[in-house]
């Protein structure tokens, strides 16, 4: 079992990490009840399109410092995009299937 950190792990973790990627982190960790709502508030709050930030993001999930600074949502971003992609390649091979 993996012992607690303390704050100071926390804080040196925080460190490592640009002001920009700590402030995604902190705001994946909303849940949105609505996409369009998340959508709305990634373009006010980073000034950028939903696109830009998710490649923004499934760059820095898969950063050691990222990690480091809170593990339990980023080990949860990657298991949700693994199943994104699982999803996807699910669907593509139903399609490109040529059952003749």
């Amino acid at each position: 079992m993996e012992a607690a950190r303390s704050p100071l792990d926390h804080e040196a973790a925080a460190s490592l990490l640009s002001e920009r990627n700590r402030t995604i982190l902190e705001f994946e960790r909303q849940w949105w009840k609505y996409a369009g709502a998340k959508e709305q508030a990634i373009r006010d709050l980073f000034e950028m399109s939903g696109t830009r930030y998710y490649q923004i993001l499934n760059n820095l999930i898969d950063t050691p410092e990222a990690l480091a600074f809170d593990p339990m949502l980023v080990k949860r971003l990657g298991r949700m995009r693994a199943a994104r992609q699982r999803s996807r390649s699910a669907r593509r091979l139903g399609i490109d299937v040529d059952y003749k």
